[in-house]
C-alpha cells in the first residue's frame, strides 16, 4: 500500500521554507504564508485597499500576493481550505511592527514598504503599533488564544503541528571560517534592532503559542544557529549556515516527513521570502 504524501504549510518565515532547495525539493506543493503575524493573520481586511495590476515597486510575485494576502486577510482560509496534514510555524515574520489602518491590522514588512502600497488612501493615515511595545504584545496575545480556538474548531485540528524554534544568531561565520559578531542589524531599511531584545519576544511567544495551543512537536537547531556571512539572501541574523538547515531537515525527516523532501540533504537554495 503506498503511503499518502503529506501536505505540508508553513505559517512562518524564509528560515522554513529555505529547508525545501528550488530544485527538485518539492517546494511547489508547500502552502508557504509569510510576511504576516498572528494579529495580522486574524484581523480585518483594510478597507479601500485595492491591489494594483501587475508588480508594484521592485517586489517579486510571490513578495506582491504575500502582501496582498496579508492587507485582504486570505491568507487563514488558504490555510483551512489546503488541508495539511503538517502545519510548521515560526515567528521570524514576529519581528515587524503592526499598522493599525482602514479598520484592520496589517504587518508592516519590509515588502509593503517596497510596494508603494502605505501612500496610497487606505493606508496613508496607518498608526504603527511598535513591535516591542505593550499594545503589540497585547494584541499578539489575543490572536495566540484565538488562532487556538480556530485551529481546534476547523480541519486544522487533524493536522499534525510543528513549532519550528528561532532565534537571531548574534554572530556570523565568514568564508574564513572566522566567528564574528553580527552588527547593524535593521528590521527595515532605517529601523535598527538589539538581537537580544528580539530573541527575547522570541522566548515569549513561542512560550505563549506552547500552551494554548493542542499539543505539538518541536525542532531546534540551536548548536548550529550562526548567520552565513555568505548567505544567498545576503548577511542577517536568520540566515544560518548550511548545517542549521541540515539539521532541521533531519528532525523534520524523524516527526515523518522525510516524504515532503524529494531529493537527499543538501544546502538550502529556494525562493527568497
Amino acid at each position: 500500500m503506498s503511503r499518502i504524501a503529506p501536505r505540508v504549510a508553513i505559517v512562518g518565515s524564509c528560515i522554513t521554507r529555505d529547508l525545501w532547495p528550488i530544485h527538485g525539493g518539492g517546494a511547489e506543493g508547500l502552502l508557504y504564508i509569510s510576511r504576516t503575524g498572528l494579529p495580522s493573520l486574524l484581523g480585518a481586511p483594510v478597507e479601500g485597499f485595492h491591489p494594483v495590476r501587475g508588480l508594484p515597486g521592485d517586489l517579486h510575485r510571490h513578495e506582491h500576493n504575500a502582501v496582498v494576502a496579508d492587507l485582504q486577510k486570505t491568507a487563514l482560509a488558504r490555510l483551512v481550505a489546503f488541508a495539511p496534514t503538517h502545519v510548521i510555524f515560526d515567528f521570524i515574520d514576529e519581528r515587524f511592527d503592526l499598522l493599525s489602518a482602514g479598520g484592520g491590522v496589517v504587518t508592516h514588512s519590509a515588502e509593503l514598504a517596497r510596494s508603494g502600497y502605505l501612500d496610497k488612501p487606505a493606508l496613508r493615515q496607518a498608526r504603527r503599533i511598535p513591535r516591542l511595545s505593550v499594545a503589540c504584545e497585547q494584541l499578539w496575545s489575543d490572536a495566540v488564544g484565538e488562532f487556538a480556538a480556530l485551529v481546534r474548531a476547523t480541519p486544522l485540528a487533524r493536522a499534525n503541528l510543528i513549532l519550528h524554534a528561532a532565534r537571531w544568531a548574534a554572530d556570523q561565520r565568514l568564508a574564513d571560517g572566522r566567528i564574528v559578531p553580527v552588527r547593524d542589524v535593521q528590521i527595515i531599511h532605517g529601523v535598527p534592532a538589539e538581537i537580544p531584545d528580539y530573541n527575547a519576544l522570541l522566548a515569549r511567544q513561542e512560550a505563549a503559542f506552547a500552551a494554548l495551543m493542542p499539543p505539538m512537536a518541536r525542532v531546534d537547531a540551536q548548536a548550529h544557529r550562526l548567520a552565513d556571512a555568505d548567505h544567498r539572501w545576503g548577511l542577517s541574523p536568520f540566515h544560518y549556515i548550511a548545517e542549521y538547515y541540515v539539521e532541521v531537515r533531519r528532525q523534520l525527516e524523524a516527526l515523518g516527513l522525510a516524504d515532503a523532501f524529494s531529493d537527499p540533504l543538501a544546502a538550502p537554495s529556494a525562493p527568497a521570502a
